[in-house]
């Protein structure tokens, strides 16, 4: 019997599912029309295991000004892999996978059922108090597109994200809906998570190696700055007043 894991999430560890990701048959079975970029809705299925995915083509991206042409699809997956090593499992596992794909090499990422009515502009302020986590990964990230419906709980209350493919710039970027903690402390066990990440990124570790196969090196220096910033000042930030600090649109 298939291992359907659509409703429940992670399974114990993710290897299974970065394994079947990998490997796996991939059938498409829609596309998201509202995406910028071409997106589409999937059926994977290895061995035992069967799941929905999502899967963006490197050759569906649309040109930015301001990003390299080609490289969305891999931020997706170091967003992924920051995520892991950071230990907040914040986003669904995902791979930049190369062969046997249907449209080309692109990144594969679990897809997490949730209501998609309910984001953030509609969540209870206990659920908005969960976001501290987020909220500074999308620093870390410099994630410039965190729009309200990128940000969700699935039906176990697991808070996810997903579309990052507008992180690691090596400017100043992050646009997001979530400045509810500016000017909170961080807390200790968060600060903890960030110096193990600093720690690990430094040059020819095992997770900058990794990592150097996604991003350039220079957005890697740029991101271990970030971590030390928020090391050295222990603040959620203000909004900044010299550019746009929402994204457009919100949802």
């Amino acid at each position: 019997m298939d291992t359907n894991i659509d409703q429940t999430g992670l399974l114990p560890g993710n290897s299974q599912i970065l394994t079947a990701l990998q490997n796996g048959s991939i059938e498409l079975e829609g596309q998201f029309l509202n995406s910028s970029n071409y997106t589409f809705l999937g059926r994977l299925k290895f061995e035992d295991v069967s799941m929905r995915v999502v899967y963006k083509p490197r050759k569906g991206e649309q040109p930015l000004w301001d990003f390299p042409v080609g490289t969305l699809t891999r931020r997706e997956t170091a967003a992924y892999l920051v995520s892991e090593w950071l230990g907040w499992q914040l986003v669904p596992p995902c791979i930049y996978r190369t062969r046997k794909t249907p449209l080309g090499a692109g990144s594969l990422q679990q897809f997490i059922d949730h209501d998609p009515e309910h984001h953030y502009f509609r969540f209870s302020d206990e659920e908005k108090a969960l976001l501290k986590p987020m909220a500074l990964f999308d620093l870390l990230v410099n994630n410039a597109d965190r729009k309200a419906g990128h940000i969700f709980f699935d039906d176990l209350n697991h808070l996810w994200g997903i579309d990052h493919g507008l992180c690691f710039h090596v400017e100043e970027k992050l646009r997001t809906v979530i400045w509810d903690f500016a000017g909170q402390e961080i807390s200790r066990a968060l600060l903890e998570d960030i110096y193990r990440l600093y720690g690990q990124l430094i040059k020819d570790s095992p997770q900058y190696l990794e990592l150097s196969r996604l991003i350039q090196a220079r957005e890697i220096t740029a991101l271990r700055k970030r971590c030390r910033t928020l090391l050295n000042n222990p603040q959620f930030p203000y909004p900044p007043d010299d550019r746009r600090p929402f994204p457009w649109p919100p949802v």
